[in-house]
């Protein structure tokens, strides 16, 4: 007499359910795991379809665990974006992915894409639906927001085609996006950069109005940002550094006798968690030591004086590090009365890399005072469009 057959890996028995109280039912069946052992499995609902669709529901996600596979066609994309975010999250820990970075990923992804096509199975999740989700952004948000969504989505789908959930995966075949092109980089000039700091120097860090604007969140900080701008300015303009760059410095790494900055950090707000100062700059090309004009020197030896025994350069008023992004509220505010509302702290990076390409150095020196992993990146700060004075004696005796 034969034994009843044993079920195949990754399947079930028949589902019964019972009643256990006035409104609580169970649901059980038998299921074969990956290791060949069969296991009676069980749910609870407070009906018999909600018991039974509960035991469904886990049993989907034992079956996929017992093939050996993590998705499957018929998983959703909410599901692959659970774990493509897990992965993400990992190379955060590991120091290869900015903490913004993957802000600005979940964000997009719950703004943009998490209702629309988050409910999907992967099989449905086609080109043309891709497309039709593409052109629907397209014509409520610019093409900067629409982007940056296609990029988690092609993330996202990418990661369900190398687990073998789908064949290809369906976001390589969409249209390109157009428009939006990019603001043409522009340097400050000399007569510029002269207004700006006396703009800083006189009105912004004296005038008592400044002290009582309200749009930043700690109003007592107020005064100690605005006399900090013209100082900020300056050591941007000494280091062509990023704000967030500039934020995180702190005195151990400034060597006031050689002259050198050392950009080895940077401050970045993640949501729900507060500032943090994240070890490594921006890329790790970023990492580097800079040897910066007597001029700033001069600004960095001033400051230290006044430090008061406050650790970071550019400290906040209780002492602590300051937030990039206030820093930048307030900077707007002060550019527009001044008359200079294209300035943003760019505007100084791109003002370091011109000037320094214009004095001669080739671009690969260039690109590693600004910290940039590819000259490319280099070429896209400089202004171009600016009269050259070696040009017209070139051209001088062409006639």
């Amino acid at each position: 007499m034969t034994g009843r057959p044993s079920l195949p890996i990754g399947t079930y028995g028949t589902v019964k359910v019972r009643q256990l109280g006035p409104k609580l039912f169970e649901a059980a069946c038998r299921f074969r795991d990956a290791d060949g052992e069969t296991r009676r499995v069980k749910r609870q609902g407070a009906s018999p379809s909600a018991a039974r669709n509960a035991l469904l529901a886990h049993l989907a996600e034992r079956r996929r665990a017992a093939s050996g596979a993590e998705l499957g066609p018929d998983s959703r994309v909410r599901e692959a974006a659970a774990r493509w975010f897990a992965v993400r999250a990992a190379e955060l820990e590991e120091g290869n992915l900015a903490p913004r970075t993957l802000e600005d990923y979940r964000d997009a992804w719950r703004l943009h894409l998490d209702k629309p096509l988050g409910g999907l199975r992967l099989r449905e999740a086609t080109t043309a639906r891709c497309e039709a989700w593409q052109t629907g952004m397209r014509a409520k948000l610019g093409p900067a927001t629409v982007k940056r969504a296609r990029t988690v989505l092609s993330g996202v789908l990418g990661y369900a085609a190398r687990m073998g959930a789908l064949p290809a995966n369906p976001v390589r075949d969409l249209s390109p996006i157009t428009g939006g092109r990019k603001r043409k980089p522009r340097a400050m000039t000399a007569t510029e950069r002269a207004a700006w700091l006396e703009w800083m120097d006189t009105h912004v860090a004296h005038d008592p109005r400044y002290g009582r604007r309200p749009s930043l969140h700690h109003p007592t900080d107020v005064v100690v940002a605005s006399r900090a701008l013209g100082d900020v300015t300056r050591l941007m303009l000494g280091t062509g550094c990023r704000i967030g760059e500039a934020m995180a410095l702190s005195w151990d790494e400034i060597d006031l006798e050689l002259g050198t900055v050392a950009i080895r950090w940077h401050i970045v707000r993640i949501k729900g968690a507060g500032l943090h100062r994240v070890a490594g700059a921006k890329s790790e090309a970023g990492d580097r030591v800079l040897r910066v004009p007597r001029w700033c020197v001069d600004m960095l030896m001033r400051r230290n004086v006044d430090a008061d025994g406050a650790w970071p350069v550019f400290p906040d008023s209780l002492g602590g590090w300051r937030d990039p992004n206030l820093l930048m509220r307030w900077l707007r505010w002060s550019r527009d009365e001044a008359g200079f509302a294209w300035v943003t702290s760019h505007v100084f990076r791109q003002t370091v890399i011109t000037l320094l390409d214009q004095a001669g150095l080739s671009t690969r020196e260039v690109a590693d005072h600004a910290g940039h992993s590819h000259v490319a990146q280099t070429h896209a700060y400089m202004a171009r469009g600016i009269a050259s004075e070696r040009a017209a004696e070139a051209l001088e005796d062409l006639l």
